[in-house]
């Protein structure tokens, strides 16, 4: 089972996916992939993730090489955790300071790969960062859009996507039931391939 968590800062869904886990078996494998980096505040996030998981779950640290940590870490009847995709995103926009396409599209392909590949569960956590006003910030803007689109790779990828908010989760994707509709793949202005259906009608031509 694949499943993509998203949802906003604070909406729970580190605990749904906690939960998730938890049901599925006692056998848990944490993927943290926040980096501390002299920040008080992200160090105490850390250690109160840490607290509240239970004392036998492992614990792997993956700020880059996240499809090597999955590839480590999966097993049959083992759920593994990776939280988060964003922070993940960050340390590769980051890494040796200027920002990489092809480090990051070689890292984004091999996520992709390992995911399809590794055995047991595994559940995705991730911001839902596109729901704001465009930041004018080009990296930031350049995150948005990276994130936006490893988030609709993965979800066509994943058998469940569940989103939350307000410590509510509600499923947006269960192939369990009636096969989900993937939208076309989008090009990196947002653009997706599929023609408008009303571009052939009459007086439908743009001015």
């Amino acid at each position: 089972m694949r499943e993509l968590i998203l949802g906003g800062v604070r909406s729970g869904k580190s605990r749904y996916a906690e939960r998730r886990a938890a049901e599925r078996t006692d056998d848990v494998t944490y993927i943290a992939t926040a980096r501390a980096d002299g920040d008080p505040e992200m160090a105490e996030r850390i250690a109160a993730h840490r607290a509240r998981r239970p004392a036998h779950w492992r614990t792997v640290e993956a700020p880059d090489d996240l499809a090597g940590a999955l590839e480590a870490s999966c097993a049959p009847q083992r759920a593994v955790i990776v939280d988060c995709l964003t922070l993940w995103l960050s340390n590769q926009l980051s890494a040796a300071g200027e920002p990489d396409p092809d480090r990051l599209r070689r890292q984004r392909q091999r996520l992709l790969a390992a995911l399809e590949r590794v055995p047991g569960d595994v559940l995705l956590i991730g911001n839902e960062t596109g729901l704001g006003v465009m930041p004018l910030n080009a990296l930031a803007r350049q995150f948005c859009d990276e994130a936006g689109a490893l988030h609709q790779e993965l979800a066509a990828l994943c058998d469940e996507v569940t989103w939350t908010i307000a410590g509510i989760a509600q499923k947006i994707k269960n192939n369990n039931k009636e096969r989900d509709r993937v939208l076309p793949p989008s090009d990196r202005s947002g653009e997706t391939s599929e023609r408008n259906p009303l571009a052939d009608r009459p007086g439908s031509q743009q001015q």
